[in-house]
């Protein structure tokens, strides 16, 4: 991956609104924010255009702030309340809505994904017969990505388009098995656009609907929304920006109705924070649901993925959970959340290219420290 270099001007544009104490904490003297603006300063160094950061932790409440540019055409500097896409974290969303139908009893997770979708999965190398909604959210099914199909060799041609989620389904259907860890994991957006078929199909509701009646409403998330067709993002937005022929290209306008639950949610790092850590801290899973989530299977490059989670152990001995995540339009996402959901950081990049293994040191380094 290639690092584009910033300016000084722009590594060191951190908000202070990261230093204020916000009045939910107004009593918690103790928070370490000299640790947290040196966090958003080296985040400032990775390449990206613009982060908003937020963090969250027992003495620090929440706080939002960020580093760079959310707009390269009008200057505009990020402050933390950015609307940006999170592409594959939307995945943990998805999966959040799937454990809650199978507590009420209406999907099982070992289930086949023909027993609710009869004869979609039927080829020579794919029988939804033998596919469960477990391998489903596991990533251990063995379908293909749809996204390597011939179709999606060029993205931007497709930018305007609304795709169904039932044609990225049919695309995969063509294409070869994956290669395939020793676990059976093999990353694919196609199993979570089935997963959301599923949902459509037991609730009478799309999985966007779904997302909304279940997680955003009832945790007062007023900064997400599914977005269907929509392509522009609400405002303050903080712009994708790719590097083409060595200059940023904006791709922020785009429409992801392709990567429905997959991919396609749209939020801020403060509304991504509070369902992270509502999540883990059992507000929106019963006990027996909130462990199979956590059982996990290795996965490429040593990690560890669950139901939609990926587990990280980047300091031996100490686990965090989140779920990366990127898309067409630039946008990228990390996040971490501890164990007991009482610390947590996330990040919106708008970029396609930035020091990934520094940006996971900072998380993992800030994550430890926060109290």
């Amino acid at each position: 991956m290639v690092r584009r270099k910033t300016s000084a001007v722009l590594a060191l544009a951190f908000t202070a609104s990261l230093l204020a104490a916000p009045a939910a904490s107004a009593e918690t003297p103790q928070c370490d924010t000299q640790r947290i603006q040196a966090a958003v300063k080296d985040l400032g160094s990775v390449g990206a255009s613009g982060i908003s950061v937020t963090v969250k932790s027992p003495l620090c409440g929440v706080r939002n702030g960020g580093t760079g540019l959310a707009d390269l055409k009008t200057g505009r500097k990020v402050v933390g309340n950015e609307h940006s896409r999170i592409a594959s974290n939307t995945k943990t969303w998805t999966a959040t809505v799937v454990l809650q139908l199978v507590g009420e009893g209406r999907i099982g997770l070992d289930d086949t994904v023909d027993q609710y979708l009869p004869g979609l999965i039927r080829t020579e190398h794919y029988d939804g017969r033998k596919i469960t909604v477990r391998q489903l959210l596991q990533h251990t099914s063995g379908l293909p990505d749809y996204l390597e199909a011939p179709f999606w060799q060029d993205p931007d041609a497709h930018r305007w388009e609304h795709i169904d989620p039932l044609q990225t389904v049919e695309q995969t259907l063509t294409l070869p098995p994956p290669d395939r860890t020793p676990s059976g994991f093999a990353y694919s957006n196609t199993n979570y656009n089935l997963a959301g078929l599923i949902v459509a199909e037991v609730t009478g509701h799309g999985i966007g609907a779904e997302i909304e009646q279940r997680i955003i409403k009832p945790l007062g998330l007023r900064d997400t929304y599914w977005p269907g067709d929509r392509t522009t993002l609400p405002e303050p937005d903080l712009r994708g920006y790719a590097q083409e022929d060595g200059k940023p290209v904006d791709k922020t306008e785009w429409n992801v109705s392709a990567a429905d639950a997959s991919g396609a949610l749209v939020t801020t790092g403060a509304d991504a924070t509070a369902f992270w850590t509502a999540l883990w801290t059992g507000k929106l899973l019963a006990p027996a649901q909130l462990a199979e989530m956590k059982h996990t299977v290795p996965e490429e490059e040593g990690g560890r993925y669950g139901l939609g989670v990926e587990r990280y152990e980047h300091t031996p001995g100490f686990v965090t959970w989140g779920h990366s995540g990127s898309m067409e339009t630039s946008h990228n996402f990390r996040n971490a959340v501890t164990d007991d959901g009482q610390r947590a950081v996330t990040l919106l990049i708008g970029s396609d290219q930035f020091d990934s293994a520094k940006v996971d040191a900072v998380i993992d380094d800030l994550i430890r420290t926060l109290r």
